[in-house]
């Protein structure tokens, strides 16, 4: 197991397990108690068998029976307590780390995200995150109790009798041994399973969420092959991670019985001689037995240290991640914004990129306007609408909102003026009041219906029995995709925020829709800025600005009648989608 797994996991539960110190004060005090109690219990048992049955003492039977009792007593309730002190601690433990976990997650950029990969982070923060919390109950539960019955037991096994204790050193070196060797072999198999178990995540996810694709090209038995392949390498690692388990209780079960036999021969020529009682041979063999099940009580917590341990690695990845788009020591609270958006020479690449996605971007987007970006596919419109509102940070140049670069606005600030609506339209699961009232919580119905009508999404969601109480699926997969359109743009209109940005989201639109929804939202966003991103120059040709990207730098600024006279690239776009209607 590599040092530094095991480092992140001490620091990882160090960190989440000190609010519930008091907490787990009390499990250990439990703990220590009932292993005391159990190491007591068989002493008594071996002076009523020297001292009362020996001697035919029933008084004494009964009063160290008695002791016994209470004893046991007290064990049970104190294991019982401790076993509710852990359950407590680790279940707490592991609803912290989730939420610390998608806390983190939330600050992270578009860079980020795409670093990790949604299947990797919904793995991290359900199955990781319960390997760790299971780690943190059995430790509690057993690895505590272990060494105290395990020290405790050669203490007290040697007051019995000092002559057998080789047969102890020589058990627990052999099971030690064994222990160690099969544990090495499972660190690289849990690494192994974790990633697997990433994969299985991710093409079940691709599947589903491409599931018309697949059937589309008639992919059904090429996906089910490959999700096939992937459960399967998933299945031989897990069964290999069993054979070496069902190794382990067997051979642990081998040296405990071998170790009695041991004792038992050894033992009973000791008690002929006369230098060891029958009492004490029973004790002993009942401590041999409290030592070898403590061993492997710990044996049992330190096959799922690795595997912890890997786990405990990867949401440390996650935890130790710092967004690159960090919100300012000292932002700028600016007033109400008016919403002007200038660009100076801004680019932006991807880490390890030969080549910038933009370069030397310049332009300025007035409140009152409409500034429309288009080009061909690939020229980077969306990646530079993400930029905007800092989803991403700029490689070079500035983007300023009211003159203040937006890094230097809080980030809360900053969003709460921006309404953005992307380019794949998503909604969450709940209602269509629910995803309406998304960036504004206190929207009276009025106003998400007059949103609605806007959006030219009234007709539709009246159509609804339940209205705006309609229940909606996650992702919006029980609308179609023209609908969901309209309600994302709908959402965004109930923000009433300072900046439009829309990211090629009329294209699931009929033209006739299209127009009318151009129409109706032009009074409704009089005063605020309004960035388009286009695919059909009809939708943008009222556009009072228009910017035309080419591989990533402006080619052209202007009007439409304008770029179709001094951009070369514009009148191209122009004119195929001209003969694309037309043959239409």
């Amino acid at each position: 197991m590599r040092a530094h797994t095991v480092e992140v996991l001490t620091r990882l539960l160090r960190s989440h397990l000190r609010p519930y110190a008091a907490l787990i004060a009390l499990v250990l005090t439990l703990q220590l108690v009932a292993a005391v109690a159990s190491l007591w219990l068989p002493t008594l048992n071996a002076d009523i068998i020297d001292h009362g049955i020996a001697k035919g003492d029933t008084a004494y039977i009964w009063r160290v029976g008695a002791i016994m009792l209470v004893a046991s007593l007290v064990q049970a309730a104190a294991q019982i307590t401790a076993t509710w002190g852990a359950a407590r601690t680790s279940m707490g433990l592991g609803r912290d780390m989730r939420a610390n976990i998608f806390d983190r997650v939330l600050t992270f950029s578009s860079r980020e995200l795409g670093q990790f990969g949604a299947p990797t982070l919904i793995t991290r923060n359900t199955n990781d995150v319960q390997q760790v919390q299971t780690l943190s109950f059995m430790m509690l539960v057993m690895l505590v109790a272990a060494p105290i019955t395990g020290v405790g037991g050669v203490i007290m096994a040697m007051r019995q009798d000092v002559g057998l204790s080789w047969l102890i050193v020589v058990a627990v070196v052999v099971l030690l041994a064994g222990m160690g060797l099969i544990i090495a072999r499972m660190v690289p198999l849990f690494r192994a399973q974790q990633k697997q178990l990433d994969a299985v995540n991710r093409i079940l996810r691709e599947q589903i969420t491409g599931i018309r694709v697949v059937r589309a090209f008639t992919r059904e038995n090429e996906e089910t092959e490959r999700f096939r392949q992937t459960n399967d390498r998933l299945t031989g690692i897990g069964i290999s991670v069993g054979d070496l388990m069902a190794l382990m209780f067997p051979f642990v079960m081998l040296v405990m019985n071998l170790s009695t036999v041991g004792v038992l021969w050894f033992g009973a020529q000791r008690v002929n001689s006369g230098e060891m009682a029958v009492g004490a041979l029973t004790a002993y063999i009942s401590y041999l037995i409290q030592i070898l099940m403590s061993i492997m009580m710990a044996t049992m917590v330190a096959t799922m240290i690795p595997r912890a341990s890997v786990s405990a690695d990867r949401i440390g990845e996650v935890l130790d991640t710092s967004t690159t788009v960090v919100a300012p020591s000292k932002p700028v609270h600016p007033g109400d914004l008016l919403g002007v958006v200038e660009l100076r020479n801004v680019g932006f690449a991807y880490p390890g990129a030969e080549t910038p996605v933009l370069k030397d971007i310049s332009f300025t987007a007035r409140p009152g306007t409409t500034t429309a970006i288009v080009g061909g596919t690939g020229s980077g419109k969306t990646t530079l609408l993400r930029l905007l509102p800092r989803l991403a940070d700029v490689s070079d140049g500035q983007i300023l909102v009211d003159g203040v670069d937006v890094r230097d606005l809080a980030p809360q600030d900053l969003w709460s003026r921006v309404g953005l609506v992307p380019q794949r339209p998503y909604l969450f699961s709940g209602t269509v009041a629910s995803n309406l009232r998304f960036g504004n919580p206190g929207a009276t119905d009025d106003e998400l219906w007059e949103a609605l009508r806007v959006a030219q999404a009234r007709d539709f969601v009246g159509g609804f029995a339940e209205g705006l109480e309609h229940p909606i699926a996650q992702g919006g997969t029980n609308v179609s995709g023209g609908q969901r359109q309209r309600l994302c743009i709908a959402r965004a209109l109930v923000a009433k925020p300072a900046i439009y940005l829309f990211d090629d989201s009329f294209s699931a639109l009929d033209l006739a829709t299209d127009a009318r929804l151009r129409s109706a939202l032009r009074p409704h966003t009089r005063s605020a800025t309004v960035i388009v991103v286009a695919q059909r120059i009809s939708t943008i040709i009222d556009a009072e600005q228009i910017v035309v990207i080419d591989e990533g730098a402006v080619v052209g600024i202007g009007t439409h009648d304008e770029l179709l006279e001094t951009c070369q690239e514009y009148g191209e776009i122009a004119r195929s989608q001209e003969q694309a209607e037309a043959v239409a």
